[in-house]
């Protein structure tokens, strides 16, 4: 029997499920181990594997066999850059450039703040350093790399004990024979010193977004290579050689040695696993139009998917209030370009910490208690209110053990901390003071809402909200109730959602070429040229990992604009149409890595260039109320996504085998001014019959599902939890 492994590192727990051939399913949720994260994932697998019959002497043998595939997503790559404990790094860049990192753009998350201050760069001033070479932009050398330079550079690198060192050029995304006798250079004289080029990260125009990205991949590598390393070696140790797959931000997996040298790619590798879980549901379910809603412990984060299609975004920030892939905000944090799932997050998690201000307000998050010490109510040393002790004390979670028993809820405690931080000195009272920080999380959860959506120009009336995470079905009815959305769906397992969508994808690789392409250069062989060889590069890499090419799916995609835009829309180029090669180029068929490339016989045509052009023109007239049919459209990058699936998804259930059981009973739980507090009707998924009317609390193994007075809860065909309002 074939076992497959997902596991999903978060801030405050870590979440290991155990899927077999038949779809039967093993979980288990304990606390993350800060910062020795691999420790909360191998003593899991320890676990499911114990409960799934296999002893300690079973571990070097017959698990060596039984188990496929480990995937993981981890949260220490962003974890490092949010807490700026990342490694000592330095910036080797063109004389005279040196200080781009620090001007960034001219953005400000808060329009009119005029005390807002830029984040404190990655990397100080006196360690980015200039090398006099030159490249024009049409490829010309204009200054060669001095060699001398280098010498000195390295005697510099060393006396600061610099451990990563990231290589930005100008214009390498085009021509990085520079950066290569760069990189070549210290990989020689400084083997101890991981080394990021920015050719080798982000093939891609503008110089700060390339500049930003490559720092960010050299500040992040050393730990994430560490961290790889450990749990790889903890694997080897019970015996497990199956390979380690990393979920990336724009959702697919990697193996672990790609991540490791490019771990900028996968900083948002849980919340990416959470969408592609959702997407998975809805498409059996046969919904297109969905809103995702994943609230963990340490934040909240949204996710729009529109017409069966996950939406993605070429950047986003990383330690902003409020993260998101959007160019009309930003400033506040780190900046990423790379490929991404368009997801919106904002510290407003289950241990976001609740506070209140200097001039007496109440405030929620972004600070977090994070696993350890956590939130008062668990017992583990902490000693501030959170959104979970609140939540406790609404009645919402359950008191005692919660999961597999790692964590056991006070009652008490939570009364406690809520009563004297924040009822007492607010001379409120205590339930008014937990349903405030309750609400103020809505509120904060809102603005990655609506940034999903109405602030792209849809409306949420026409999608429904699919909530997941520890504390998603939570706060769920209430977002839904604000959003005015047609339907509420919970998941099975929804507080290992994220785990479960590891375990529905398949090995996914990106590439990018910029180009500057209009009018009369605008025309299908040029876009074609830029494909074929992204995609000669790419079917090779696919080729070394073991794939043949007919199990490859390649899609095309192009950055357009108006021309005189400073900002750009993602379009998707139709699938190539087949045409039959001629014999000189049948004859002449290149073969990469012992695979014939599929691009010399599908060609792109006038009437795709048509389509792609006529898709920008309508979606540009959605998101910004206008469109100018008399102004050229310019493409300034193709993008190339190849994907490969390791298992039939359509077949692919799940049966949960950790639903709970037992006779329903009540507990007394506060909805508002509305309705008080009321004696509540509390069951599990699996004894709710027909359209149950709330009040109810739905408990599971990983969270509860509140369902206030005014909506009813029934279980569809997929064991999913659906919430309506009532009419």
């Amino acid at each position: 029997m074939s076992i497959r492994i997902g596991a999903d590192v978060g801030g405050t727990f870590t979440d290991v499920i155990l899927l077999d051939e038949q779809g039967n399913v093993r979980t288990h949720k304990v606390p993350s181990t800060p910062p020795d994260y691999e420790q909360a994932v191998l003593h899991a697998v320890d676990y499911l594997l114990r409960s799934n019959g296999f002893s300690r002497s079973d571990l070097a043998t017959e698990v060596a066999t039984t188990i496929s595939e480990l995937a993981h997503g981890t949260t220490v790559a962003t974890n490092a850059i949010l807490e700026h404990r990342g490694a000592h790094t330095a910036l080797i860049t063109t004389r005279g450039f040196r200080d781009v990192l620090e001007l960034r753009r001219i953005r400000a998350p808060q329009m009119y703040n005029l005390f807002f201050d830029k984040p404190k760069p990655l990397v100080e001033r006196y360690l980015r350093f200039e090398v006099s070479e030159r490249m024009s932009a049409s490829g010309e050398e204009l200054a060669a790399v001095d060699v001398a330079e280098l010498w000195q550079i390295k005697k510099q690198l060393e006396r600061e004990q610099i451990e990563s060192v990231a290589v930005c050029f100008l214009h390498s995304y085009a021509f990085p024979q520079h950066e290569q006798i760069v990189g070549a250079f210290l990989r020689r004289e400084l083997p101890h010193v991981h080394v990021s080029l920015s050719c080798e990260v982000l093939r891609e125009r503008k110089e700060y977004e390339r500049t930003a990205t490559t720092v960010v991949n050299a500040y992040v590598r050393p730990l994430m290579q560490r961290y790889l390393h450990a749990l790889r070696s903890g694997m080897s140790a019970r015996g497990i050689d199956a390979p380690l797959l990393i979920m990336q931000s724009a959702g697919g997996l990697t193996p672990a040695a790609d991540a490791a040298i490019r771990p900028v790619y996968v900083l948002e590798s849980g919340p990416a696993a959470g969408v592609l879980a959702a997407s998975y549901s809805a498409q059996r379910l046969g919904i297109g139009n969905v809103i995702t809603l994943d609230v963990g412990g340490t934040t909240a984060k949204a996710s729009m998917i529109e017409n069966g299609r996950i939406a993605y975004s070429s950047e986003y920030e990383v330690g902003a209030s409020l993260s998101a892939g959007n160019r009309l905000v930003g400033g506040g944090g780190e900046l990423i370009r790379a490929p991404s799932i368009d997801i919106a997050e904002v510290g407003a998690g289950g241990g976001s910490i609740a506070f209140l201000d200097s001039a007496g307000g109440l405030r929620v998050g972004p600070r977090s208690a994070g696993a350890v010490p956590g939130p008062a109510c668990y017992g583990r040393g902490g000693t501030q209110p959170t959104v979970t002790d609140a939540n406790v004390v609404l009645g919402y979670i359950r008191p005692g053990q919660l999961a597999d028993g790692a964590v056991s809820v006070d009652v008490e405690m939570a009364r406690r901390v809520i009563h004297d931080k924040v009822a007492v000195p607010m001379g409120i009272d205590l339930l008014t003071a937990a349903e405030g920080i309750h609400r103020i999380a809505n509120a904060r959860t809102m603005r990655a809402l609506r940034a999903v959506s109405t602030e792209r120009g849809r409306d949420p009336r026409d999608f429904v909200l699919m909530a997941f995470g520890g504390a998603g079905p939570i706060h769920a009815a209430g977002l839904a109730r604000e959003l005015r959305t047609s339907q509420t769906i919970v998941p099975p397992l929804p507080g290992l959602f994220s785990a479960v969508g590891l375990l529905f994808s398949g090995i996914e690789h990106h590439d990018v070429r910029s180009c500057q392409l209009a009018g009369e250069a605008l025309t299908p062989d040029a876009l074609q040229r830029l494909r074929d060889e992204m995609q000669a590069a790419m079917l090779a890499q696919f080729a070394r990992e073991g794939f043949a090419h007919e199990q490859v799916t390649l899609q095309c995609s192009v950055d357009t604009r108006f021309q005189g835009q400073a900002s750009e829309i993602r379009v998707q180029i139709p699938n190539p149409k087949s045409t039959p090669p001629t014999p000189q180029s049948g004859a002449r068929e290149a073969r990469v890595g012992g695979i014939a490339p599929t691009a010399n016989v599908q060609r792109l045509m006038s009437n795709d260039l048509r389509e792609m052009e006529a898709i920008f023109t309508a979606e540009h007239q959605r998101l910004y109320g206008h469109a100018d049919a008399d102004t050229s459209v310019e493409v300034i990058a193709v993008r190339l996504v190849g994907r490969a699936l390791m298992h039939d998804q359509s077949t692919a259930t799940l049966t949960p085998a950790a639903l709970p059981a037992g006779q329903p009973t009540s507990r007394r739980a506060f909805f508002g001014e509305a309705w008080g507090a009321l004696d509540t009707l509390v069951i599990a998924r699996r004894d709710i019959v027909g359209a149950m009317r709330g009040p109810l609390l739905i408990d599971e193994y990983d969270s509860t599902i509140v369902v206030p007075p005014d909506m009813h809860a029934r279980v569809d065909e997929q064991n999913n939890v659906v919430l309506s309002a009532e009419d």
